[in-house]
């Protein structure tokens, strides 16, 4: 015989039924009327599902998920496939910055740049293009070397006189 028909499904569906609705009475008076609706709702559910008769399908469920639980945890084959698994998600993550790395190199980058353009690696800004030959980039411009009051011109550390400069501009002051 079964443990399902050992048990007696009416009175344990009733009382948790019962219990629920009690509960929901205090929660709607405590926290609100949507609260209690809310609770009220769930406890209905187990004496609905002993009325359709869906309780003996969860307890088959139930049985199944714990037999595949006992013979997934105590079995080395599974867990042979578990690491396996593992190590394929590993290797897959690991295999990301390596290929990206590959493709931004010299030879990615010149492959990924069509023919007739050129891209701007020193910042500056592209020479005309002739004929027959690929645009080259044009020498930088030098930015006008401001004079500083009272400070060395190559007192590179005060990083509050650049933010003074911006905020002169903008009209901060």
């Amino acid at each position: 015989m079964s443990t399902y028909n050992q048990i007696a499904w009416l009175p344990l569906c009733a009382g948790l039924t019962g219990l629920g609705l009690i509960v929901s009475y205090f929660v709607a008076r405590r926290r609100g009327s949507g609260a209690g609706l809310r609770l009220a709702a769930l406890s209905l559910l187990p004496m609905a599902a002993y009325l359709t008769g869906s309780i003996e399908m969860f307890w088959k469920m139930g049985v199944a998920v714990g037999d595949f639980a006992k013979g997934f945890v105590f079995s080395p084959k599974v867990w042979a496939g578990i690491a396996l698994a593992g190590l394929a998600v590993v290797l897959f993550i690991v295999s990301g910055p390596l290929r990206r790395r590959k493709v931004s190199g010299d030879q990615g980058a010149k492959a990924a740049v069509p023919a007739g353009t050129a891209a701007r690696a020193s910042g500056g800004e592209l020479a005309p293009r002739q004929p027959g030959l690929p645009a080259a980039p044009a020498q930088p411009a030098k930015a006008p070397a401001k004079a500083r009051k009272g400070k060395n011109a190559d007192d590179d550390d005060d990083d509050l006189g650049d933010v003074m400069d911006i905020l002169r501009r903008r009209g901060i002051s």
